[in-house]
């Protein structure tokens, strides 16, 4: 059957209340970041460190390359890599043996059945692949690159013969149906004139019932601030614009383009800064909210 976009619609149970913006409030956040995480956790990893290998070794040069970010697709973990598909790419029908999550970073994609008319989805855009369902993959642009998401590994594709139905459906997200909730109207959010701007897109969980769940995170021009995380696991990826990380001790600053990711295995800060003249989007996966001051 043929995918149908939809809009994401963030549940009212999402929408906290707005932030007062006090300077109780403004101590008590900050007394949060600098005093009571002593030692910060972070790692980063730029686009340009990442080791590519073949997605589909049996395929070699035909298949798009992967490159990890965290995690390992060749095991039995959740899993979060890059693809790179060439310009042109259009892969047989197959299937995968686990269900994957897809956000496209650079160019265009299309995933859908076989027989589906080509929607091209450009970046920023969101996608679900159920397991077991018969699917193609295509990609146009020099540049194309996405974010891909397992909870479970290994991650294998395999023929079409082996199909079966997992009761999943697939979604198709263009980015021009996300939806985003302004600052405003989350408890997230310090509320200052710099953060003003500051918007998050609710993708898939739930973030109030900590509950494991991704969203966008969106920072306007002339940002700079904290993202305060819980105790677990924090995967972030740059999806559009560019950012700069400081690195806790000595606030030097590392450039973060397109696809490069950042994370953190327990209760931390990551201080980034927005210094173009556009917006940046990170995908954020979290288990319940996270702040940003």
């Amino acid at each position: 059957m043929k995918k149908l976009f939809f809009t994401i619609i963030a549940s009212s149970a999402l929408l906290l209340a707005g932030c007062n913006g006090n300077k109780k409030a403004q101590d008590k956040n900050n007394a949060l970041a600098d005093n009571h995480i002593i030692e910060p956790d972070y790692k980063i990893i730029q686009t340009s460190e990442v080791e590519w290998t073949h997605l589909n070794p049996k395929r070699g040069d035909l298949a798009p390359k992967a490159g990890t970010l965290w995690g390992d697709r060749n095991g039995t973990e959740p899993t979060g890599f890059l693809l790179k598909p060439t310009d042109g790419f259009e892969s047989p029908p197959h299937i995968h043996n686990v269900s994957y999550r897809g956000i496209v970073i650079e160019g265009f994609i299309h995933n859908d059945d076989p027989n589906a008319t080509n929607m091209w989805m450009p970046g920023g855009s969101f996608w679900t692949q159920p397991k077991g369902e018969v699917h193609i993959t295509a990609a146009q642009g020099s540049n194309t690159l996405a974010y891909i998401e397992i909870e479970e590994g290994p991650y294998l594709v395999l023929p079409e013969e082996e199909h079966f139905d997992s009761g999943e459906r697939p979604l198709n997200v263009d980015h021009s149906n996300v939806v985003w909730v302004e600052a405003d109207d989350l408890t997230w959010v310090e509320n200052t004139t710099a953060n003003k701007e500051t918007k998050v897109a609710f993708l898939w969980g739930k973030p109030a019932a900590k509950e494991l769940n991704g969203t966008f995170l969106s920072i306007p021009p002339g940002f700079k601030g904290k993202i305060v995380t819980e105790d677990s696991p924090f995967r972030a990826v740059v999806i559009k614009g560019n950012t700069n990380y400081h690195e806790p001790k000595t606030e030097a600053s590392t450039p973060l383009t397109l696809g490069s990711f950042f994370s953190s295995e327990k209760q931390s800060y990551h201080t980034i800064s927005n210094t173009t003249e556009t917006e940046c989007i990170i995908y954020i996966r979290s288990l319940g909210s996270y702040k940003i001051i």
